[in-house]
This record gives structure tokens, C-alpha cells and sequence, in this order.
């Protein structure tokens, strides 16, 4: 029985550390992009920089996950399957409610300017082409975020 018990304590314990660093500041940032290496190359970068990743493959998980975990930031690719970046753009805006807006920065192999300014029209932080180096979006993600505490 002191078994079961203490490892109920540590898993209570594991719980509220978890809770603790949500609380003590930690930004979380979802990161929706349906290319597995992409993605993982993100992910590696972020937690390095000590921000909680969330990952959503497609856009209408990426929405859904918007939505439900309230992140500070989202990487939104542009071209993914079952809904593309924008539409997950616009539904995003169409449902913030206030002032603030949720900081976005939109990721793309596309070359069109008619979509960047799209992207611009409906207040992304930031519209990165693909393939980027790594510390221009981490530079994006900490100007994003610090614009998004100012708004």
C-alpha cells in the first residue's frame, strides 16, 4: 500500500511542477505544419529555448488545438491537407473576442506576394518563407511574443 501511495504523491508532485511552470511564465507555442521534419527541427529549437510545443499535423487540428490549449503563439504553415494555413488564419480571427490577438507567424514555400499581403491583412506577426535558418523564426517567435504581452 506505501507503494501505490508514494507513487501518487509523485505523480501529484509531477503535476503541479508541470502546473507550476504554466504559471511561472513558461510560453506555450503551437506548431502546425503537416512536414514531419519541419516540424521536428521546431520543436527542437523552441524547447531549447525553453518554450512548451504543442504539434498539430494538419489545419483542423491545428484549430481544434487552438482553440482547446490557448497557446501564446502558433506557427501556421500555409499549404497543409484538410484545411489550409489561411482558412485556420481566418477562423482564428473571426472567433478572438477584444483587442488582443493571438501573436501568428505563418511559414511558406509559397512565392506569391498576393498572399503575403493576405497574411498582412489579417495581422500575422510575421510571414516567413521556406527554407528559413532557424534563428531568423526564433527571433520572430521572441519579437511576437514581446509585441503580444504589449498589446
Amino acid at each position: 500500500m506505501a507503494k501505490r501511495t508514494s507513487a501518487r504523491s509523485a505523480s501529484a508532485s509531477k503535476g503541479q511542477e508541470e502546473q507550476q511552470k504554466t504559471d511561472s511564465g513558461t510560453k506555450r507555442i503551437l506548431v502546425v505544419d503537416d512536414d514531419p521534419e519541419i516540424v521536428e527541427s521546431i520543436r527542437m529549437a523552441l524547447q531549447a529555448r525553453g518554450y512548451e510545443v504543442l504539434i498539430a499535423r494538419d489545419g483542423n487540428q491545428g484549430l481544434a488545438m487552438a482553440e482547446r490549449e490557448n497557446p501564446d503563439l502558433v506557427i501556421l504553415d500555409m499549404m497543409m491537407p484538410k484545411r489550409s494555413g489561411f482558412l485556420v488564419l481566418e477562423r482564428l480571427r473571426r472567433d478572438q473576442q477584444g483587442d488582443k490577438l493571438l501573436p501568428v507567424i505563418m511559414i511558406t514555400a509559397n512565392e506569391g506576394s498576393r498572399h503575403k499581403a493576405y497574411a498582412e491583412m489579417l495581422s500575422v506577426s510575421d510571414y516567413i518563407r521556406k527554407p528559413f535558418a532557424m534563428d531568423r523564426l526564433l527571433e520572430s517567435v521572441q519579437r511576437a511574443l514581446n509585441e503580444g504581452e504589449n498589446q
